[in-house]
């Protein structure tokens, strides 16, 4: 097939390059700057921003699949000049357009868990408002729902450490946050095969690693890799979502409310649905194995491989 990555130059889209161009697909990624240099090889590039009709509409047209991937962090504010709403949902709302206006059957629309029209927070609200705009569309469409992604140039471990400090650090609510990590090296190869079978079109996909993790248990893990101890101090998490500096031995957390009260909100799956795609839960990668906690070598990612 020949298929247009939205986001391809992110950290899942170039591990998803990599996995589409090495399954023989000829892939192409779709970004506002792009840099051929950043690309797996075999992976070709085109510019073009999804807020932008115009400058995607003639790029998009004729391949026989598009992946949106295109997205802002949850973890942290916005941009200036950046809303969850214009990214996720005008730019899902585009690339849809564009998709049907150039005759491309396949669409898969990376989501997030949680998404929900009348979700807590902005991010978790224009992510539930575009999957709607996905199913409406007269695409064959397939929607997967990642907990958080980790692997090398993920932002998810970047993120622990820079909101805390070794030794003593402060967390919202104690980091009772949970989160069910999946690695990248197992993620991909499930969009892959989500564009490739005509059995997941249609489908919404909850897909997640295996093992329930707090904050706290995953600020542990990243010190414990630096050899590093580190213990847990609670900040209310009133006051993180007014944004206060906390003085002492707690760092400042970055957040404003609205990332605040996503950490009101657990990351977890009821039922995983890697098992849509043959794969045993339990067999998929755990953080500490990537880490290099579980066994004598360090897991890579496809970017990094």
């Amino acid at each position: 097939m020949e298929i247009l990555v939205a986001g391809g130059t992110g950290f899942i889209g170039t591990n998803l390059c990599a996995e589409l161009a090495e399954r023989g697909h000829e892939v192409t990624a779709l970004s506002r700057s792009p840099d051929a240099g950043d690309l797996p090889d075999g992976v070709d590039s085109a510019m073009g921003d999804v807020s932008a009709y115009d400058s995607i509409v003639d790029v998009v047209s004729g391949y026989d699949a598009v992946v949106n991937l295109v997205s802002l962090s949850p973890l942290y504010q916005p941009p200036t000049g950046k809303t969850h709403e214009e990214v996720h949902l005008g730019g899902t709302e585009t690339l849809v357009r564009a998709a049907e206006a150039g005759g491309v059957d396949r669409f898969l629309q990376m989501s997030g868990l949680g998404a929900d029209p009348n979700g807590k927070t902005a991010f978790l609200r224009a992510k539930g408002n575009a999957e709607e705009v996905v199913r409406n569309s007269s695409l064959a469409w397939t929607i997967v729902r990642p907990s958080v992604v980790f692997g090398d140039g993920a932002e998810f471990l970047a993120f622990t450490k820079t909101v805390t400090t070794p030794h003593v650090t402060g967390l919202p609510g104690g980091g009772k946050t949970r989160f069910q990590p999946i690695w990248v090296g197992d993620l991909v190869p499930m969009l892959a095969e989500a564009l490739a079978d005509d059995a997941h079109v249609g489908e919404t996909y909850e897909l997640a690693g295996p093992e329930v993790l707090t904050l706290a248990d995953v600020t542990e893990l990243a010190y414990a890799a630096e050899g590093t101890d580190v213990t847990i101090v609670p900040v209310p998490m009133e006051l993180s979502k007014l944004g206060l500096t906390i003085v002492g031995p707690v760092p400042f957390i970055p957040f404003g409310p609205d990332q605040a009260r996503s950490l009101e909100v657990d990351n977890t799956v009821a039922d995983n649905d890697v098992t849509a795609f043959g794969r045993d839960p339990t067999a998929l990668t755990t953080l500490g194995a990537y880490l290099g906690l579980e066994s004598g070598t360090r897991v890579q990612s496809a970017e990094a491989a």
